[in-house]
């Protein structure tokens, strides 16, 4: 005899639970509630009389100064990259959002811009209200320092996407400058200067290598102090990310500069290049500045080759500029009596568009 047939089930005849809400799947709102308030509190300390908006609306609303002729917007979006991970094992939060900025500010600076607003994006799996203020206020501190509103942003709580403890930071930024006053690189010529400003490490960039150089194959802890490094591994990893806005600005104002590079993930090698023109190349002097222990200790773990070093890390310089001769030793007594230190360290040739190591 054929075996009976069970009556699909109704609803009627499911078991019935507890309601299910959203804080049951991993999102609670009312902490991120609690969390915008804060974010809203940190950021309006940055608001300049351009901010139109508050924060919480659809949108950021920035009202452009009527000081400009011929206004250009000039934008950059960014993230920290894995230094986020060294974050997560030391429980410091408060730089990466530093880093975030000043990373962002050198990339517009460097075509002349001044930074007007920026927002950010932050995604976690559970919201830990604590690590996301330190996170809002490192980043509000570097708006605030460099003259940039923030004027809104995203937390977004993921549940399932991203690890307890972990986030995701990512940062756009929007500047202006004159259209006449654009820095692209077009009037670089055969025999300008290339001066270069130190870094203040990593920055943000190269750290997928450096973490398996320095926690992998030395097996160091990040609290444990390096003779190599005169540090503690962690502490000399998480330096912030320089912002060189004064620089630039000194740099522009006086009509020095015909070209500018923010030396990030490619290094030097294929940083550089992205200014020059058709039919000229960079020729860069090793040894023309102090590399940091950072960099020779990284370099002694993996006995990593020049030209791998030269494209992953900044290796001690995180911004070039291209002075023509003439105004060289002008800008050297400017930069000598403000104690900012530069270094020479190579020329424009001729050749194309490449970086060449001597």
């Amino acid at each position: 005899m054929p075996a009976k047939e069970s009556a699909p089930a109704t609803p009627s005849a499911v078991k019935k639970s507890r309601k299910v809400t959203y804080a049951d799947a991993g999102v609670n709102i009312s902490e991120g509630d609690r969390a915008k308030e804060r974010i809203k509190f940190l950021a309006q300390k940055t608001f300049s009389r351009n901010v139109l908006s508050d924060i919480g609306g659809f949108g950021g609303l920035f009202k452009l100064d009527g000081k400009y002729e011929q206004p250009v917007l000039v934008s950059s979006a960014d993230g920290v990259g894995t230094k986020l991970k060294l974050a997560f094992q030391l429980g410091i939060h408060h730089t990466v959002g530093a880093d975030l900025v000043n990373h962002c500010v050198n990339d517009i600076a460097v075509q002349g811009a001044t930074p007007l607003f920026f927002l950010d994006y932050l995604a976690t799996g559970r919201l830990e209200n604590e690590v996301i203020e330190k996170v809002v206020q490192g980043l509000a501190e570097a708006c605030k320092a460099n003259g940039a509103a923030l004027i809104g942003g995203e937390t977004a709580q993921m549940p399932g996407f991203y690890a307890d403890g972990e986030y995701d930071l990512a940062g756009f930024i929007v500047g202006v400058v004159e259209r006449e006053k654009i820095i692209t690189g077009k009037n670089i010529q055969n025999g300008d200067v290339l001066i270069g400003f130190p870094s203040t490490g990593l920055h943000t960039n190269g750290y997928s290598l450096a973490r398996k150089l320095l926690f992998e194959v030395a097996g160091y802890e990040p609290g444990q102090y390096v003779p190599a490094l005169k540090d503690k591994v962690g502490a000399s990893l998480m330096k912030i990310h320089r912002s060189y806005l004064p620089v630039i600005r000194k740099l522009t104002a006086g009509g020095y500069t015909t070209g500018m590079a923010h030396i990030t993930g490619g290094g030097i090698t294929e940083n550089l290049p992205r200014i020059l023109p058709k039919g000229l190349a960079a020729q860069i002097e090793l040894g023309s500045w102090p590399v940091l222990p950072l960099f020779e200790h990284l370099r002694e773990l993996g006995e990593v080759d020049q030209d791998e070093l030269m494209r992953t890390f900044n290796m001690g310089i995180g911004l070039i500029a291209v002075i023509p001769p003439e105004k060289y030793k002008r800008l050297k007594s400017l930069f000598d009596r403000a104690g900012e230190k530069f270094y020479q360290i190579g020329r424009i040739v001729k050749g194309e568009r490449r970086v060449i190591y001597q």
